[in-house]
């Protein structure tokens, strides 16, 4: 017999924030549900953590199986990085792909694709944060017809800004919530269609809220006392509010023999990882590779460090930091951060380049059609064929390759002396020291040799301290910094799991699971067969269920 199953995923909403906001008697609907239904914890694999949740839930399977790490790949034979957008499905499918037997719509889940096996609807990147795929729809007409209906998500693509841009955190606020206020209208309709045997949903507008509005939310972030006037109340509290207020009505319309399943497959706190990984790290490797040189942001080992930079002047955190671009000449130094970037060219036709690092500028690599442009890690590019090891693009660890000579088109690293590098770099990282507090700033390096066409780009994976840093001494190779904060909140590798409905016990306290484990659930709670490849396992036991 079939169950039918309405799963609602809340995007990088993080357990330990809810359960903090649910006990201060915030999330009415959100509490109730814990408290009638079985309730757990997730945790998530330690790294590439902002990169691979999504497709882990889609497919049951852990990236080592998909081959699956990240949509930015490397391209062997090549020092080129490109996007590759969502995992294809081509080995292994979307847990809701189940044949004609099974009635199934699929409205807005990010990093997905239209699986031509799914015998329902479809609808794509209608509001998800980071689709990583283009809007459309099965049947091709849907998407419009909900458009017309209901109106376009108006943050699609347009929820990335920057902390000190007060109009932007102005309209995200005001467009996430008319957002919140269309998905609900437009799952709302959903539910009244049809008795699906799943419906599957995920509000995005947790996640954006969570890049951009954490730090006028939370006390412990660095930012937090240099938080805008006029925001007097906590903004990333309202949307979650908004988003819980959603849910309630939409639960007069789930079924009453139907299973409701909330989860996020990774949670958020301070942003720990967007400036070490897009820029200590690539420059610390440039420093390595070229003893002497410095790229960006010079600063003084050992000295107190210069306030946060609390009212930063460009427009974009690239331009911020591309204008610490170094220079050995002091009036060139001062003059590239007191002019307009579109001067900076004129400044090295008149003052030269002498002494400086020969890097890919953003406008330069914008014009060459490289999407990464606006990531320091990708204005070394240039230079990575003389480098040692560079780091790789990245959405949240610091993500280093080895230029191998047999592997890379100009590798200079032999393979006998690749681990005797991997351990130096090591070395070298557990040494660096957060200037503000005397911390250490990397938690770990992960080692990942390669010999698995599965395995991720990186050679090493860099897993920073849960403490923000702007600063940082790295040794020998000097201070870098300090530098503006990017975004003010990033992933963690933990989520939730909430599951109501039929012969649930209330109150029941899952085990600790995993997302890989999240599609097996819902298969079980849908008496789908589950496919023996799975990597997870189903979390409904039977200690969940009324006897």
């Amino acid at each position: 017999m079939k169950n039918p199953v309405i799963a609602i995923g809340l995007d990088a909403a993080d357990p330990e924030l809810l359960e903090t906001w649910m006990d201060q008697g915030y999330l009415s609907n959100l509490k109730q549900l814990k408290d009638r239904g079985a309730y757990g914890r997730l945790t998530n694999i330690e790294y590439y953590k902002a990169e691979t949740p999504w497709t882990t839930f889609l497919t049951g399977c852990l990236p080592n199986k998909t081959g699956y790490w990240s949509p930015v790949k490397f391209q062997e034979g090549s020092y080129n990085v490109s996007e590759i957008g969502a995992y294809d499905f081509q080995e292994y499918s979307p847990f809701y792909a189940l044949g004609d037997q099974y009635r199934v719509a699929v409205f807005d889940v990010p990093q997905s694709r239209l699986c031509d096996r799914v015998n329902g609807e479809q609808v794509l990147a209608w509001g998800a944060h980071s689709p990583q795929t283009p809007s459309v729809s099965h049947p091709p007409e849907l998407l419009n017809q909900l458009n017309q209906n209901y109106g376009k998500h108006p943050a699609l693509h347009r929820d990335h800004g920057d902390w000190w841009d007060h109009a932007y955190l102005s309209r995200l606020q005001k467009t996430l919530h008319q957002g919140i206020d269309r998905r609900g209208a437009i799952v709302r309709n959903l539910l009244q269609q049809e008795p699906w045997d799943l419906l599957l949903t995920v509000f995005g507008e947790t996640h954006s809220a969570g890049h951009d509005l954490w730090y006028l939310s939370q006390p412990d972030h660095p930012l937090y006392e240099h938080k805008l006037d006029a925001a007097s109340e906590d903004p990333m509290l309202a949307i979650f509010e908004a988003v819980d207020r959603t849910l309630g009505t939409l639960l007069s319309e789930v079924p009453e023999d139907s299973y409701l399943v909330l989860f996020s497959a990774h949670g958020s706190g301070n942003n720990t990882t967007d400036v070490p990984s897009m820029l200590f790290l690539p420059e610390f490797l440039y420093r390595f590779s070229f003893p002497g040189k410095v790229a960006i942001a010079s600063g003084k080992a050992g000295t107190i460090p210069e306030a946060i930079v609390s009212e930063p002047r460009r427009k974009t955190w690239t331009g911020e930091i591309w204008e610490r671009k170094y220079s050995p000449n002091p009036l060139k130094q001062f003059l590239r951060q007191e002019l307009p970037s579109q001067f900076h060219p004129l400044l090295d036709r008149l003052l030269g380049t002498f002494g400086e690092a020969p890097l890919g500028s953003p406008d330069q690599l914008r014009q060459q059609g490289n999407p990464l442009f606006w990531q320091p890690s990708t204005w070394y590019s240039p230079l990575w064929p003389q480098m040692k090891a560079f780091a790789l693009p990245s959405y949240s660890e610091g993500y280093i390759r080895i230029n191998l000579a047999g592997r890379e088109p100009n590798g200079i690293v032999s393979p006998e002396e690749y681990e005797g590098l991997c351990q130096e770099i090591t070395a070298q990282l557990y040494g660096w020291t957060n200037a503000r507090t005397g911390g250490p700033v990397v938690k770990k390096v992960i080692h990942t040799p390669p010999t698995s066409h599965t395995r991720p780009d990186a050679d090493l994976i860099v897993l920073w301290n849960d403490t923000p840093a702007d600063v940082i001494d790295c040794g020998q190779f000097g201070r870098i910094g300090p530098v503006p904060y990017r975004r003010t909140g990033s992933h963690r590798n933990r989520g939730f799991l909430n599951i109501t409905g039929p012969g649930i016990r209330p109150g029941t306290q899952l085990r600790e699971g995993h997302g890989v484990d999240l599609a097996p659930t819902i298969l079980h709670l849908m008496n789908a067969p589950i496919p023996h490849y799975y990597d997870g396992t189903s979390l409904v036991e039977k200690s969940v269920l009324v006897a």
